[in-house]
């Protein structure tokens, strides 16, 4: 542990960038981008994030292939996206912050019927979402995939982009090989460890290659999968260091969970299963009315959360490290920042209100509004959003009263 705390709100480096505060507005799908257009909406969500007063947004999910996307609807990737991704960095870089393309291959999370191409996964599976089973890729699939993520990094490049993050959580793509549960294949990517990493090691020196040093590389990766079968957090770390030892990434922001099947465990808090059951077609919403409990499963949410986790990774690796999981006033903003952290991302808070950042820098005992309903993880499906009104009364650390005002939006 650090003995004399780095100041949150002091410029940072990130790799090649510099960044004005460590906190990290972290990847939350925008929902905003119909068609897989950037869109002003999009913009000014960013825009208004920068505004108040997040050292770096991300903008989420762009996909790198085209079965990778989690949707019809996302971001590919590709030279034709450039015009509309310049748009958005240069109204994120008008407010004085960096921004982030997080770069990934939904694989087995793919929606395959609304891509209208089958999702691949690293053996085959039944995929409720698509009503389909993934593909199991090849070689020579996997070569391309690689590739896929160094074509969109230089796409981010030429965007204006400071930096790109590789989505190896939440069994996407990239994490669902590190998975032995998920991932059964008898060839180079598949049995032991050093295997199932393989992709995710390829995938991250050929990005760096694609940039250069112009541009931060970071990866998102799982500590833990937080089911029986999926990655250990001792594996978790292993996977850790050699990223580290690569040399190709300038830091790591450590999650968990998995969205095929423990989402709540990167969420923690109320799990939304009755509002998620409403927004899905059948068979899935009978499915989640049946069965959500037990793959919507409720953890109570703290601050910090992820912090026991991710101290072993902070004892054991020298690589820059993001922190993130109930994160959402000064005191957990310090805390990290004395454990030895070297950055801090927020999402939920930041949906809630914007201007967090800005205003806990100003007074060190403003209060989040957020409440952890959860209720804005379904929102994904439309127009990713804070519920609750944006009017609620602002209270201060020390009086431990309830937030007021808080009903939802009509």
């Amino acid at each position: 542990m650090n003995t004399v705390a780095t100041d949150v709100f002091g410029e940072a480096a990130l790799g090649p960038v510099t960044l004005r505060n460590r906190v990290i507005k972290a990847a939350t799908f925008e929902a905003r981008t119909p068609g897989g257009a950037v869109t002003d909406d999009l913009i000014e969500f960013h825009r208004a994030l920068a505004a108040g007063g997040v050292g770096m947004t991300t903008l989420a999910y762009c996909a790198v292939s085209p079965e990778g996307r989690t949707e019809r609807d996302q971001i590919l990737m590709t030279p034709e996206a450039v015009d509309g991704l310049q748009r958005l960095t240069d109204a994120v870089h008008a407010e004085g912050a960096a921004v982030c393309a997080q770069l990934g291959h939904a694989g087995p999370v793919a929606n395959a019927r609304s891509n209208g191409l089958p999702a691949v996964s690293p053996s085959r599976l039944f995929s409720p979402l698509g009503m389909a089973s993934s593909r199991r890729p090849d070689v020579d699939d996997l070569a391309r995939i690689v590739a896929d993520h160094a074509t969109a990094a230089a796409v981010a490049a030429a965007s204006g982009f400071d930096a790109v993050e590789l989505h190896f959580g939440h069994n996407y793509l990239v994490s669902s090989f590190f998975s032995p549960l998920l991932n059964r294949r008898r060839d180079g990517y598949g049995g032991n460890l050093a295997n199932r990493a393989r992709l995710a090691r390829e995938i991250a020196v050929a990005v760096r290659a694609a940039v250069g040093n112009h541009v931060a590389v970071i990866a998102k990766l799982n500590m833990e999968d937080g089911f029986p079968g999926g990655l250990r957090i001792e594996d978790g770390l292993q996977i850790g260091r050699w990223l580290q030892d690569d040399g190709a990434l300038d830091a790591l922001e450590l999650t968990v969970g998995s969205s095929l099947l423990n989402p709540m465990y990167y969420f923690r808090g109320r799990a939304p299963r009755a509002e998620f059951a409403g927004v899905f077609p059948r068979p899935l919403s009978w499915l989640l009315a049946t069965v959500g409990r037990g793959f919507l499963r409720e953890y109570p949410y703290k601050e910090l959360y992820l912090l026991d986790l991710a101290r072993q990774f902070r004892s054991e690796l020298t690589i820059p490290l993001i922190l993130l999981g109930g994160i959402t006033n000064r005191r957990s903003m310090d805390l990290a920042m004395k454990e030895g952290f070297d950055f801090v991302a927020v999402a939920r808070a930041l949906l809630r209100d914007p201007g967090l950042v800005r205003r806990v820098d100003a007074d060190p005992e403003s209060r989040s509004l957020c409440t952890h309903c959860n209720r804005c993880m379904v929102t994904i499906f439309d127009r990713t959003r804070c519920v609750l009104r944006p009017t609620a009364a602002i209270e201060p650390l020390s009086s431990g009263g309830d937030l007021l005002d808080v009903e939802p939006l009509s």
